[in-house]
Order: structure tokens, then C-alpha cells, then sequence
């Protein structure tokens, strides 16, 4: 039998005790809160319950009798006022922001909207129910983390990023049960990690499973928020990703990739929610206290502040809200073992009040939080509101990604005049980014294709977007996508244009992995995968968003990615923890950590660095361990054979070790050295590593020779 007391006001949320159930809710505007209990398939609820205390703006109750498993919403009373930023409207069932479980999925309908829809104004409320199109919140068992292996806890240097999408990696797999693709679970199916380990993945970053809203006009038209930046519950996984096992399919598959010390990022949206801007629907936060969760218009309070396209900003200045986000964060590490997360538009967390600071309190908070302060912490460095764009801007203890880098080698290797000097940058860290802020190399995420535009492959056979199934007539996605089809738009039979195109791949992926900072490849680039030019797939749950297990039109890259990543943990000149400067590492030496090579054998001088139609170029770099290889990268973007002379002050002799000409990368054993002077000739298109042993292990390789 159901018991009502007063409860606590902390912890937020729906928490069980063995007895009963503590709920407790912030809404700093209302005036009553009822608590709604649901039977399992049943459009209504059964009782309702209000709660009976309100402590520093915290409604709570103590339910007993009721146990896990039970279904719950809130009915929330106040003004309506939209004038003031206040839509409180009690016949609108709301989803509780710290429900741990979410059951069901939103039925569209014109009751969701707290107003009336069709208007001129959304003054006039709308008194029509809509729990009948409702998910219900679902009271868990307390959280409890048994990883029963250590977490992984990887540093930054030796981390290599997979991103990649729950669905579209399992769904097509062979090797997966039917029943469990596209699930949670498959994410730790054998087949999956063994793939993710031969490829030298060290972190699996996850697009959104916070759960999240399909957007009514992708409904209407047939089609689904595939890629899940709509969340309205940031303590719930998505329930379409749940299958048989629920909620423990999603711990157990953590557990199952920490055992293979593969680390869980996830990407995190908290700079909006899915309720849109004035005229969207009541779902939570809008109805819990509009005027608390969102940032609104001062000379306007009717309408939200909109620095993220999508309708609303998060007030993540508000206290409660932070609250509520580093809740979230916390119970993200501490019951699922999440390794890190990426912020989407992230500059919109930084606005104390609207204008972006490092110093915002956000950031503050985080770096001293005691559980989130040893996790990863990457930025999506930019908003779309005034002064959003902060690549670099972020504090100490931050990666960002950088899309900088990605410009530059898509615009390198395609052949853009005046790229050189950017691209060169990139490879040594960024420092002009994110010195100034006293970071290191490991600030810069290094991606050349993410789940935001072309993936690799479309880089290198399409020059425009190709989303008419989106169903916007081609209006939506960036048109800046610095790609080249060589010759035909699409796919092509012609051996001539394939093979170009599956030598740019290489010569790219090259790059990411070579580069200073921390490297982040696109699920599927490994595997050519296309979306045949749609840039924007966002509401593509089919083929052309699911990596293609059955057919691979290029077989040896998922080697060649597997090489390079081997290559880089071998090599410490590739994984530095400070930005090279080119000074010396050696008193007894002229060797620098950097040195900046044009093919005459010469070091790059000021008359090199402005020729803005240079192609090729080396890059040697050093480190101060003595048994530490250095490494001679040479690089030729033209379309002609280039004769590399290795400048005498780099020393050698030196071997060839990788080779993008060749369709794994690897170089057999046993090759030519070529000692200081020596010419080394670079096919049009490719890229070189080579290798100067260590003094010592050369003399005595030389003797034992």
C-alpha cells in the first residue's frame, strides 16, 4: 500500500531505498507539482499524487510501496504567461530531467504543445492532455558500477578516437545476431571489438544516446532524427538502442570494451533540448520552468536566445541547470564507466551570460569536480550565436576539435594553393591555436571526416552535397566541403580515377595519424564507406548511413589504418606531449626537434614558406629520448614525380618504413638506406616515412650485419 511523506529534496530525481521512493523536482517558478503514476501500457495514469513539501525550490515526496519498475510523470502548475517566459500548463504531462529510464517514444500530436498550435501567437493555452503521447520515466534500482576490470584510464598521447554511431556499426554485421544489431549490446558483439583492436582503436566515442526525440517535420515526412541531437533526458539512454537487455546491455557492452581497454566517450548535447524554440512542444523543461532551464530574450521573454539552430539555448548559467548537467556528467562516469565526452557546441556552456569566457563557471566546475576532472573532456569549439566560433579559447585541461586541420588537409592534398603553411602547422600540433592558452598538442583533436559532412570517401568522389533524401531539396549541409571528384561526379568504374581516389584516402588518413595532437577517425572511413554525397545524413536510418560489412570496394585500408596506428605507438617522435619548436636536441648536434626540408635539400627558408604553390615538402622530426627514433616525413601533393634530397644536416642514413603508394602502407624489411645527400624520389600524390636510427642500435645492427 501506497504511504505519502515529506522526502528530501536531494538527490533530484526518482531514488529508491529498499522501501519506497524519494522524488524530488526543481522548479523555481511553480506553484504545486503532481507526481502521475502509470500502469505499463495504460494512457493514463492511475493516481496522482501532489507533493506535499517544497524545500529551496525543490518540490519533493516520499512515496512507499512503490518499488523499481514503476512509471511516473509530473503534471506542473503555474503561471501561464508567455509574456514573462512562463508556460506552465498541468495538463501536459512532463518527463522528470533526471529520470534514469525512459519507456515509449513521443506520439506527435497537436496536445503536446502547451499552446494552441495554428495561431498568430502562442498566447492561448491548450487545455487537451497529452500524456496518451507521452514516454513515461521509470524508477531504477540504485545505481551500482561493477566493471570487474580496471578502468583504462588512457592518456591522451596514446589515444586513437573511432567515432562512430550504435546502429550504423552493428546493424549490417554478419556475425551479430539479427535480433541484437543496432542494440547497445552489439557494441561489445566479439566481432566488433576484434575489428576495433586490429584497427589500433583505443576509444569508441558514441554519437548521442542520451534519449532523444525524432523532430515532428522528419515524421511527417517518413523519416527519423537518426544521428539523436534532440535529447530530453540526460540521464536515460536512448530506448530505441535498449533491445532484450535493457539498460544492462549498455553497462555490460562498457564493461566488455574497458576489458579490451578500448575507453566509452560520449558525444553529450547539452546546449539544447528537443522542445525547439517558442512554438515547439511540452515535453520537460519548458513545462518544469521555462524560464529557469532556458536562456530567454531580455527585451523579449516570450522567445528563447537561440546560439545552436535548433530553437533554444540551455541556461547552463543558472545554477540548477549546471546542477543538472554535472549530475548528468557524474552519472554517465560513476554507474555506466564512461571513459570521456564530447560537447556539442559546446562555446554555448562557456556563455556567462551570452558572451563566451574560459573562465565561464562551467569550466570552472568541472576542473575541480573530483569525478569529472579525470575524464576526457573535448569541445565542438563553436556555437552559431554571436562570438561562437572559440577554436583554442578553451581552458587548460581541454581537447577541441579541430577544424582547422581538417580544412587543411582536405585543401593540401586536393591541391589549394597557399595551404602548405596551415597544413604544416597542424601536423606539428597547432601550436598557434592552443599555445596561448598553455595547452599542449593533445588540445588538438585531428580529424579529416566526421559524422558532420562528407566521410572520407565522399571526400575524395564528390565537389557538391548530394541530400535531396533528406527531404529539403538540397538546401540543407554546408557547401564548403573542400573535396574533388577527379574527373567524375559519384562512382566510377574507371581504374584510373579509383585508384587516385584510393590513394587520396591513404595520403589523408596519413596524415591524421601522423600528426601531433590526438588523432579521430570516421566509423567506416576504414572501409570506404560512402553516403553516396549526402553531407547532412542526419535522417538517414537506412543504408546509406550503416557501414557496408558484406562488401569493401577497398580491402587493403582497413590494414593500411591498422598500420599507421601500429606505427604511431611505436614511434614517440609521434606521440609528444609539448609542441615541437624547433630547438636543438642534442648540445653535441645541429639536430633540431623539428626541422622544415624543401626538395632541394635545403631547409625551408623564408622565400619557400611564401610560395604559395608549393607541393612538396619533408618534415624530420626528433626527440630527446637517445633511443628514440627520428623520423623523416616526406610529402608530395603535385601531380608530377618529385626527387626528395635529404638535406646533410638531418644526418641518416635512413629507411623508408611506410609508404602511402602501396595499398597497406608497409614496407618491406631489408630496403635501401640512404645516407645523407641521397635523392629519394616521390610519386605524384604520396607520402614517405622514413627512419634514422638511434647512433648506437645502427652501429650495432651495422656489426651484427
Amino acid at each position: 500500500m501506497i504511504g505519502l511523506d515529506d522526502g528530501v529534496p536531494a538527490p533530484l530525481g526518482a531514488h529508491f531505498d529498499g522501501r519506497g521512493v524519494n522524488f524530488a523536482l526543481f522548479s523555481q517558478n511553480a506553484t504545486a507539482v503532481d507526481l502521475c503514476l502509470f500502469e505499463p501500457g495504460e494512457r493514463h495514469e492511475y493516481q496522482t499524487i501532489r507533493l506535499p513539501c517544497r524545500t529551496d525550490d525543490v518540490w519533493h515526496g516520499y512515496l512507499r510501496g512503490v518499488y523499481p519498475g514503476q512509471l511516473y510523470g509530473y503534471r506542473v502548475h503555474g503561471p501561464w504567461d508567455p509574456a514573462h517566459g512562463h508556460r506552465f500548463n498541468p495538463a501536459k504531462l512532463v518527463l522528470d530531467p533526471y529520470a534514469r529510464e525512459i519507456q515509449g517514444r513521443i506520439r506527435w500530436h497537436d496536445a503536446l504543445y502547451g499552446h494552441r498550435r495554428g495561431l498568430q501567437r502562442e498566447d492561448h493555452i491548450d487545455r487537451r492532455d497529452s500524456a496518451a503521447y507521452m514516454p513515461r520515466g521509470v524508477v531504477t534500482a540504485p545505481d551500482m558500477l561493477d566493471l570487474g576490470v580496471k578502468p583504462v584510464h588512457r592518456p591522451l598521447c596514446d589515444t586513437v578516437i573511432y567515432e562512430a554511431h550504435v546502429k550504423s556499426l552493428t546493424q549490417t554485421h554478419p556475425d551479430i545476431p539479427e535480433a541484437e544489431r543496432g542494440t547497445y549490446a552489439a557494441l561489445a558483439h566479439p566481432a566488433i571489438i576484434e575489428h576495433l583492436l586490429k584497427l589500433g582503436v583505443t576509444a569508441i566515442e558514441l554519437l548521442p544516446i542520451h534519449a532523444f526525440a525524432d523532430d515532428r517535420f522528419l515524421v511527417d515526412k517518413g523519416l527519423v532524427n537518426f544521428w539523436g541531437y534532440q535529447p530530453f533526458g540526460y540521464f536515460a539512454p536512448e530506448p530505441r538502442y535498449l533491445g532484450h537487455p535493457g539498460i544492462g546491455g549498455l553497462k555490460a557492452a562498457i564493461r566488455e570494451l574497458a576489458a579490451a581497454e578500448i575507453e566509452v566517450i560520449l558525444d553529450v548535447v547539452y546546449n539544447h533540448t528537443a522542445e525547439a524554440d517558442h512554438t515547439g512542444p511540452t515535453l520537460a523543461f519548458r513545462g518544469i520552468d521555462n524560464a529557469s532551464y532556458y536562456k530567454l530574450d531580455p527585451s523579449n521573454r516570450r522567445r528563447e536566445i537561440d546560439c545552436t539552430g535548433c530553437g533554444n539555448t540551455l541556461n547552463v548559467d543558472h545554477p540548477r541547470v549546471m546542477q543538472l548537467v554535472l549530475d548528468s556528467l557524474r552519472h554517465w562516469v560513476t554507474a555506466y564507466g564512461v571513459a570521456g565526452f564530447r560537447f556539442d557546441l559546446a562555446s554555448s556552456l562557456g556563455r556567462a551570460p551570452h558572451d563566451f569566457s574560459a573562465k565561464a563557471a562551467f569550466f570552472q566546475a568541472v576542473a575541480q569536480d573530483p569525478v569529472l576532472a579525470r575524464v576526457k573532456m573535448i569541445a565542438e569549439p563553436w556555437d552559431i550565436g554571436a562570438g561562437g566560433y572559440q577554436l583554442g579559447a578553451y581552458p587548460r585541461g581541454w581537447s577541441e576539435w579541430n577544424d582547422q586541420f581538417r580544412d587543411s588537409v582536405r585543401g593540401f592534398w586536393r591541391g589549394d594553393r597557399g595551404t602548405l603553411p596551415k597544413l604544416t602547422q597542424g601536423l606539428s600540433g597547432s601550436r598557434e591555436i592552443f599555445g596561448p592558452s598553455g595547452r599542449s598538442p593533445l588540445a588538438s583533436i585531428n580529424f579529416a571526416a566526421s559524422h558532420d559532412g562528407f566521410t572520407l570517401a565522399d571526400v575524395v568522389a564528390y565537389e557538391a552535397k548530394h541530400n535531396w533524401a533528406n527531404g529539403e531539396e538540397n538546401r540543407d549541409g554546408h557547401g564548403h566541403n573542400l573535396s574533388r571528384n577527379y574527373g567524375i561526379e559519384g562512382p566510377t568504374t574507371d581504374p584510373a580515377i579509383l585508384g587516385l581516389r584510393a590513394r587520396q584516402k591513404r595520403n589523408i588518413l596519413a596524415t591524421i595519424l601522423l600528426a601531433q595532437g590526438v588523432p579521430m577517425l570516421l566509423m567506416g572511413d576504414e572501409r570506404s564507406r560512402s553516403q553516396c554525397g549526402n553531407n547532412n545524413a542526419y535522417a538517414q536510418d537506412n543504408p546509406t548511413s550503416w557501414v557496408d560489412w558484406e562488401n569493401d570496394p577497398d580491402p587493403g585500408l582497413t590494414a593500411f589504418v591498422a598500420n599507421l596506428a601500429r606505427l604511431r605507438r611505436e614511434q614517440p617522435a609521434l606521440r609528444r606531449r609539448d609542441f615541437l619548436m624547433g630547438t636543438g636536441i642534442d648540445k653535441d648536434e645541429p639536430l633540431r626537434d623539428v626541422h622544415w626540408l624543401s626538395p632541394c635539400g635545403a631547409e625551408m627558408d623564408a622565400a619557400a614558406w611564401a610560395d604559395d604553390g608549393r607541393q612538396a615538402f619533408g618534415m624530420q622530426i626528433g626527440n630527446d629520448l637517445p633511443e628514440a627514433d627520428r623520423l623523416l616525413v616526406l610529402i608530395n601533393a603535385g601531380e608530377g614525380i618529385c626527387d626528395f634530397s635529404l638535406a646533410p644536416i638531418i644526418g641518416g642514413p635512413w629507411a623508408v618504413i611506410f609508404d602511402t603508394t602501396r595499398a597497406t602502407g608497409a614496407v618491406p624489411s631489408g630496403q635501401t638506406l640512404f645516407p645523407p645527400g641521397a635523392r629519394v624520389r616521390l610519386e605524384p600524390r604520396s607520402l614517405f616515412v622514413l627512419r634514422a636510427r638511434p647512433a648506437a642500435a645502427y652501429e650495432a645492427g651495422r656489426r651484427r650485419g
